[in-house]
């Protein structure tokens, strides 16, 4: 099965415009950011949930909200065949630099379409993941109806990943992303941070016919050389967008810079502890 990345409207963290208004000025230079910034604070959480699975040779591997594709490299590194969807077209660019870079196999191949074309004439899967965190989709329904119809590509029996926030008082980052929720419309009930509940992931899996297969927490410390980098590294997850639809940029540059400083290091780096959980689930 080739590497394939396919664009399709899957609710992720930034990334999901859909029906919903387009996406602000200074979008595609977002998109830089996070994959030059933020993209790799996660990855912890995505070599955790590979090494738990043993994905390798043999792992043919379905990312949801794929994004700029940092988590399908790891993975394609190890041997895997991959395949991801996102909504957003301006990330899977990115996705699609990286994986037709030199170094690569040379069967890589890159389409524009749905999610079913993601395993069009390929084998089923047997690992779909969804990394972005619960608490940072635009819609729990949407997320639902995707591993759905994702489980529905799969093997039986297959892996689901899906990852979340770890408990609020272990993860620095959750003040900050509060003041995305103070600038926000309060009417605003789509998109934006939430604190994360002890057990939405089991009940999402619930959601989606899968059945839990155990969990795992891991560090995901957010590190930054300097302030800048951290407010558009924050400003990229794209958790800052309804904040930025009412609020001026500068003004919610500001805020969230005062929300950092605490973190912030005699050197100037910003370093905020955070711990992040997965759970394992398999299809039926």
């Amino acid at each position: 099965m080739s590497p394939t990345l396919v664009r399709h409207q899957l609710p992720n963290s930034g990334s999901v415009h859909g029906d919903d208004p387009p996406p602000p000025p200074g979008a595609r230079t977002r998109t830089r950011d996070w994959a030059e910034i933020q993209e790799r604070m996660l990855v912890p959480l995505y070599e955790a949930a590979y090494d738990r699975l043993g994905v390798g040779p043999g792992t043919r591997l379905l990312g949801l909200g794929c994004g700029s594709g940092l988590a399908l490299l790891l993975a394609a590194g190890r041997g895997a065949q991959v395949s991801g969807v996102d909504a957003d077209e301006s990330r899977l660019e990115l996705a699609r630099e990286r994986l037709t870079a030199d170094g690569t196999p040379e069967h890589t191949r890159v389409v524009s379409g749905g999610l079913e074309e993601a395993a069009s004439g390929n084998a089923a899967f047997n690992v779909v993941t969804a990394f972005h965190p619960v608490g940072c989709v635009s819609s729990v329904e949407g997320l639902t109806a995707s591993l759905k119809a994702a489980a529905g590509l799969a093997e039986r029996g297959s892996a689901v990943v899906l990852g979340g926030w770890g408990p609020v008082e272990r993860c620095a980052t959750a003040g900050v992303l509060r003041v995305a929720q103070r600038l926000a419309d309060p009417l605003r009930t789509a998109g934006g941070w939430r604190p994360s509940g002890r057990d939405d992931l089991e009940e999402l899996a619930e959601r989606a016919g899968l059945r839990p297969d155990g969990s795992g927490r891991v560090a995901c410390p957010f590190g930054y050389a300097d302030m800048s980098s951290a407010v558009r590294g924050l400003l990229s997850t794209g958790l800052f967008d309804p904040a930025l639809e009412v609020t001026e940029q500068r003004q919610v540059e500001k805020e969230l810079a005062e929300a950092l400083h605490p973190y912030q290091r005699e050197d100037g780096a910003v370093w905020m502890p955070n711990v992040f959980r997965y759970l394992i689930a398999r299809t039926r």
